[in-house]
């Protein structure tokens, strides 16, 4: 059984910065695709990034090209979230999920997921 930690999230002002990262124990992180997907109160989950078993990534987020970015060791059983250029509307839960092997941003697809790391985007 594979288990998903996320940590990382907080409180930032607009413009800064946060890495998340989604910690994996049970199987190799690298048997899955992993995604990151987020929820915002009053809205349905949306996928983000997400990274494939070969280190390929897809973004499902216009709003957050260029200033996302997805990576993956598979060394430390972890999938980073890097994200620069906060802006209030990124506020949301954040949640790593792994399917696979290959990437989607159809949440439905991804059989574990983490509980999920609060960001705020706030001044």
């Amino acid at each position: 059984q594979l288990q998903l930690v996320e940590s990382g999230g907080g409180l930032v002002q607009p413009g800064g910065s946060l890495r998340l990262s989604c910690a994996a124990s049970g199987l190799p992180l690298d048997y899955y695709a992993i995604g990151w997907f987020r929820q915002a109160p009053g809205k349905e989950r949306e996928g983000v990034l997400c990274i494939s078993r070969s280190g390929g990534s897809t973004n499902y987020a216009d709003s957050v090209k260029g200033r996302f970015t997805i990576s993956r060791d598979n060394a430390k059983n972890t999938v980073y979230l890097q994200m620069n250029s906060l802006k209030p509307e990124d506020t949301a839960v954040y949640y790593c999920a792994a399917g696979g092997p290959f990437c989607t941003g159809w949440a439905k697809e991804y059989d574990y997921w983490g509980q999920g790391t609060q960001v705020t985007v706030s001044s």
